[in-house]
């Protein structure tokens, strides 16, 4: 079973008190009334025997007449007197405790009383003058019973004075329980309910400060350490929501702001085609937003084994696919490095997929400081760029592939219509000559005749076999954005050629040259090598595209006879034509001789579509 609360328990304690001290003031009261009941009779009665005892001596001296029976004797009056000594009025007021002074003096007056005056009243001759020893021992009675009613009257004040004193303690008692009572209602309860409503009030503002740091035992005490705690948690979560509120309008406001960029910078990444310049900004400008960074784009690359970096936002050196040496967006000291949260720097990592429906483009990777982590709303912006990035890499790659499709076609176009005017008026020629040669021209003019023909013939050998090569390069075909796959398919067909395998050293980053670019370049390196094939009689031929600041350089060298003494042979054009390409891509290109033997052919040239910087780049 439950025990009552302390407050309670002094409740019933004060209750009980202020019973107990009414029952205890009417249990005395009501027996001192009770013992001094009849105590007032008892004194009359007693004074009565006073004047009884000197009636009885008067009545004594009296005349008395023996013949008039109807006047009482002295013997009547003496039984009457004594019936009032003993009478129960009296005996009642005097107390049964054997050695009490009352009971001793009544006692003695009683003794008296039956041993002497009696007795001398009653042998004292009637109508004879009362002797001096009678008279004596009735002063002494009377005294004796002045004194018995004096102690009748002091027992009696006694009581009344003892009840005077009960009831004055129990009015005091009651007094002091009461006043204990307001007080400790107002110290234990009064006062606890005013801090407490005033609590309740200050928490109705908003204001937690207050505490009411109540101690005991009591439900007020209970309570007030419930409202101390309730205040103290009713801070915190106001705190929590106050800052959780805050913290989602800081968030949502740069949520707004990091969409209004997205948006704006989605314009920039259609709109222009160099994706690290159109990117930069606006990931540096998302950086600051969420708090975090750095952030660097890979796009994936079927030539490459490991994904190729394409956008970085800090880097310490300046990046081997920079297009322009004079932006410095992404560089950033040493000292600015180490402190970005990177992976040497408490730094966590989030790679989110560049992907369209199917295909996956590159990986997106993204740090951020650990200690405060990454928020779902900067996720989903983040992966809403990803979306984003990925559609401009995707459309950016259409519109290449599409270009390099248009300039495919347009070169079958042409290889068509050489094949079906040109190549067919050679054959023609070549024909012909045949004939003149079947001719049996006779004199002085056969010699002249025989050179002029074969003069002929070798024109239009070489002329068709330019045209053959023409040819075949028109109908080659670009199916990556970069020389990659289309050098290994040439090298793999000269090396077949010429009998021996063809060295390549190939080093260009990938998306390095715009297609039409790569078509020149690939054009000089396959009449490079048609020329070392055909006429070096070499045994070892080497292909370079290196990447060297500010240009791209391609070389082709062989260990054969090399170039003759002199002028370009009569009725070479190949060399014409790569002179012409070279020319187109805004470079130059050299042939010479090489020192050890042999021809190296040096093209060189900086694209149009990038200044490209001093850098190195691995080698494939």
């Amino acid at each position: 079973m439950k025990s009552r609360s302390p407050l309670v328990n002094r409740i019933t304690i004060v209750v009980c008190a202020v019973v107990l001290t009414s029952i205890v003031s009417m249990a005395t009261t009501l027996a001192v009334s009770k013992s001094i009941e009849g105590n007032a009779t008892a004194i009359n009665l007693a004074g009565a025997l006073r004047m009884g005892a000197f009636r009885l001596l008067a009545q004594a001296a009296g005349p008395g007449d023996n013949h008039n029976t109807a006047e009482p004797n002295i013997s009547s009056f003496l039984d009457k007197y004594e019936a009032s000594l003993f009478d129960r009025l009296i005996t009642r007021a005097i107390p049964r405790t054997a050695d009490h002074p009352l009971t001793n003096q009544y006692r003695a007056i009683t003794s008296y009383w039956e041993t002497t005056l009696r007795p001398g009243l009653e042998n004292h001759p009637q109508g004879s003058p009362v002797s001096v020893e009678m008279h004596a021992n009735t002063e002494t009675y009377v005294d004796s019973v002045n004194q018995l009613v004096s102690m009748l009257e002091r027992r009696t004040e006694a009581r009344i004075g003892l009840l005077h004193l009960i009831q004055i303690i129990s009015l005091a008692f009651s007094i002091l329980i009461i006043v204990a009572l307001f007080v400790d209602l107002r110290n234990r309860v009064l006062k606890p309910l005013r801090k407490l409503v005033s609590i309740a009030g200050a928490v109705g503002e908003q204001d937690f400060s207050q505490k009411a740091n109540m101690t005991g035992s009591d439900e007020l005490a209970q309570l007030g350490s419930a409202f101390d705690q309730m205040s103290s948690e009713l801070a915190l979560t106001y705190y929590e929501l106050e800052e959780r509120a805050r913290s989602k309008t800081e968030e949502l406001e740069k949520s707004h702001a990091a969409l209004q960029l997205l948006h704006t910078a989605s314009r920039n990444l259609f709109a222009n085609h160099d994706l690290c310049s159109g990117a930069v900004p606006m990931l540096q400008e998302l950086e600051e937003l969420l708090g975090i960074g750095p952030i660097r784009l890979y796009l994936h690359d079927k030539e490459a084994a490991e994904p190729v970096e394409v956008v970085t936002t800090a880097s310490t050196d300046r990046p081997f696919y920079c297009r322009d040496h004079h932006c410095n967006a992404c560089l950033v000291s040493p000292e600015d490095y180490d402190e970005l949260p990177i992976e040497d720097n408490d730094g966590r990592r989030l790679l989110l997929p560049i992907r369209t429906p199917g295909k996956l483009l590159g990986t997106l990777e993204v740090w951020y400081p650990a200690e405060t982590g990454l928020s779902d709303t900067a996720r989903r912006l983040l992966e809403i760029l990803s979306d984003q990035l990925a559609t401009a890499i995707f459309l950016e790659r259409q519109i290449t592939e599409e270009q390099q499709l248009t300039l495919a076609e347009e070169r079958t176009v042409i290889a068509r219509e050489l094949h079906d005017s040109l190549a067919q008026s050679l054959s023609y020629l070549k024909m012909q000559v045949a004939r003149l040669r079947r001719l049996n021209i006779e004199g002085d003019q056969k010699s002249a005749h025989e050179s002029i023909l074969e003069e002929l013939s070798t024109g239009l050998n070489s002329a068709y076999r330019q045209l053959r090569e023409l040819l075949a390069t028109f109908r080659l075909k670009l199916d990556t954005p970069d020389l990659a796959t289309a050098m290994r398919k040439t090298i793999e067909e000269f090396s077949t050629r010429l009998g021996k395998p063809v060295g390549l050293n190939y080093n260009l980053p990938p998306q390095a040259l715009s297609p039409n670019e790569e078509i020149h370049t690939l054009q000089i390196i396959r009449e490079g090598l048609a020329n070392a094939v055909k006429h070096a009689d070499a045994t070892e031929v080497i292909v370079e595209i290196l990447f060297e600041s500010p240009q791209v350089k391609a070389k082709i060298r062989d260990n054969g006879k090399g170039l003759p003494v002199g002028e370009q042979p009569v009725n070479h054009y190949g060399l014409v034509i790569m002179q012409d390409r070279a020319r187109t891509l805004g470079g130059q290109i050299v042939v010479k001789n090489r020192d050890s033997g042999g021809v190296e052919v040096i093209l060189t040239f900086v694209p149009k579509s990038r200044h490209l910087i001093p850098t190195e780049a691995p080698s494939t």
